[in-house]
């Protein structure tokens, strides 16, 4: 090759890698909003629910009516987002471990360090993996970590609940809207964008609420008066058909049955303070979204906002997640930005597991191998897009939950079975898996099950379940097959 036409071509590929040729890549903003269920007012999760500034984002791109987490709890469901991969392949299941201690994973590219590995600086703040072990990760997990004051917490819990600590509370938070944590996490953002972040960036901003405890102050409370709250739908024997297996997977729990708001009068209250922390969490996304616009960011950036995983609120007898259940895995999922349709919604089953291979997509990354997920981008230019694939849940080893348009699957670790017809039956109120009228469906259901499925990593704990030899033991204690359910 003659002498000049290589040093053309060595220019050119130096350009590539220019920081104005990086400059044009457009901007991520990755909102992440833990336990929030489908209580937002663009699906209508709730007839009284708030929202307005999740709803202005979805009206400016695509929100996924049917997009179900990869499980029902923290740690897991995240380390999927972040990894792409699933907690069956990964082992990890549990509040603990911190995934990087696993040999096979500690070096695996992460989603932000695939975008800073392209050129991107990468921001986060609030909760975005579970725990505080990814801070001192080597390499990093970002480039810039925010740090914010702890926010304020009241003295004294209001809930006198049957088992957890000072967390599992709900009440009118004693102090401003300033002094809570979600408040902090919002403004470090917002101060993030005003200083004018280095192209191109990916942000990462983790909100709290609406997990427990359910603290907002009251002007939030008095949205939701509970003269003319509204109960979500739920039946009180609602267990009768399910198998006794799906009370193991939250066998015992900080977070309350049923049976105690009825009895201690906070059916109400829970509801009232969920609403509300919703609606003040709301207003912090209002808060970054609208410094997003007022800094240029607007029409060269993708905005996601997701969130980790349901929360029942008396639905299935129960309080909390760690169920297979619509109500636990079902997720809001918006994707914004140049070129994505507005106003569009789609009723295809997708997975938070899609997240990392959409973005990577959308922002002309290069294609990551270990990927289980799938783009988004076919459904992001037409909602009606075809797709070959359920969404599956997953909540500690070999219990698996499939979801399609028409149907809901679980299977658990014992082999027991639920199946729900949800175009019928949305709120999952009839299982139909002993009706030989659907065992087709079931069949076809079945074939979608994880092929793999790793026993729990090394260091697993917290809401733990091992089902080994026909016993099954949660947190390191053996279940008795008689024992008697705890409420």
């Amino acid at each position: 090759m003659p002498s000049r036409i290589l040093l053309n071509f060595v220019l050119l590929l130096v350009g590539i890698f220019t920081k104005d040729s990086i400059a044009e890549k457009p901007n991520v903003l990755f909102i992440s909003i833990d336990d929030l269920n489908d209580w937002i007012g663009c699906m209508d999760g709730h007839p009284q629910v708030q929202t307005p500034h999740i709803d202005r984002l979805a009206e400016r791109g695509t929100l996924f009516l049917n997009a179900h987490t990869q499980s029902p709890i923290c740690n897991p469901s995240r380390t999927s987002v972040m990894t792409g991969l699933r907690p069956s392949t990964t082992g990890i299941y549990s509040l603990a471990p911190w995934f990087r201690i696993v040999e096979e994973w500690k070096d695996l590219v992460s989603l932000p360090q695939h975008f800073s590995n392209t050129g991107y600086t990468t921001y986060t703040v609030g909760k975005i993996y579970h725990g505080r072990s990814w801070m001192t990760s080597e390499p990093p997990e970002f480039d810039v970590i925010g740090r914010t004051e702890p926010g304020l917490q009241p003295k004294e819990k209001r809930v006198k609940t049957p088992r957890g600590g000072r967390g599992m509370d709900w009440s009118v938070y004693p102090f401003e809207d300033s002094d809570h944590k979600d408040w902090k996490t919002a403004s470090w953002a917002v101060d993030q964008l005003d200083n004018k972040p280095k192209d191109p960036f990916f942000m990462a901003v983790g909100f709290s609420l609406p997990h427990v405890p359910l603290l907002a102050t009251q002007k939030w409370f008095d949205l939701y008066p509970e003269d003319t709250l509204q109960f979500p739908r739920m039946l009180l024997d609602d267990r009768n058909d399910t198998p006794r297996f799906s009370w193991y997977l939250h066998w015992k729990l900080p977070e309350p049955r049923q049976r105690f708001l009825f009895q201690a009068g906070e059916q109400l209250k829970i509801v009232q303070a969920y609403l509300a922390s919703i609606s003040f969490m709301d207003s912090q996304v209002g808060r970054i979204l609208e410094a997003l616009d007022r800094n240029g960011y607007a029409d060269k950036t993708f905005v996601i906002l997701w969130s980790d995983h349901g929360y029942h609120l008396g639905e299935k007898e129960i309080t909390g997640k760690n169920t297979l259940w619509d109500r636990s895995t079902r997720v809001p999922m918006i994707f914004a930005g140049p070129g994505i349709k507005e106003s569009s919604e789609s009723v295809r089953p997708v997975e938070l597991l899609d997240i990392y291979p959409t973005l990577s997509e959308l922002c002309g990354l290069p294609p990551q191998d270990h990927l289980e997920g799938h783009s988004l981008v076919p459904l992001l230019k037409n909602p009606n897009a075809h797709r070959s694939w359920p969404a599956i849940t997953t909540d500690n080893h070999d219990n698996h939950g499939v979801r399609t348009e028409e149907y809901r699957y679980i299977q658990y670790a014992d082999g027991s079975e639920e199946l729900y017809d949800m175009i019928a039956d949305p709120n999952e109120f009839t299982n139909l898996a002993e009706n030989p009228k659907y065992a087709r469906a079931k069949r076809s259901l079945k074939k979608h099950l994880p092929k793999v499925n790793r026993r729990p990593a090394k260091g697993s704990a917290k809401r733990i379940l091992i089902y080994e030899n026909g016993v099954a033991n949660w947190e390191g204690e053996d279940i008795g097959p008689n024992d008697p359910i705890p409420h």
